[in-house]
């Protein structure tokens, strides 16, 4: 959902969440994620680890930017466009590891 859109208040189905439409809520799904609530204190880069795994493929990083936002939003945070997380989560991944894949290669 768009993130201008979102209330917090009404969030009963996964695409009620911030940059969270059908695809991305299968994702979710895949990954065992049912219920918004679940998101809750989780970690974005281990929900994209885990995604990459289960499905065999390396998915753009661009993911663990959605999953930030949807981590952040569920830990009490204003809900952001998945875009406000890039700079940050390039910043977390150079200093993890400065030339280490975010996710398993395909």
């Amino acid at each position: 959902m768009n993130p201008l859109k979102v209330d917090r208040t009404r969030i009963a189905r996964l695409t009620d969440l911030p940059n969270i439409g059908k695809a991305s809520a299968e994702d979710l799904r895949l990954i065992g994620i049912n219920e918004a609530s679940q998101l809750a204190g989780m970690c974005p880069f281990e929900l994209y680890r885990r995604l990459c795994e289960k499905t065999g493929l390396r998915h753009d990083p661009c993911v663990i930017d959605v999953f930030m936002s949807v981590t952040c939003f569920m830990n009490g945070e204003p809900a952001r466009p998945w875009w406000a997380f890039t700079a940050i989560r390039k910043a977390a991944l150079a200093e993890r590891a400065p030339h280490a894949s975010p996710g398993p290669a395909g």
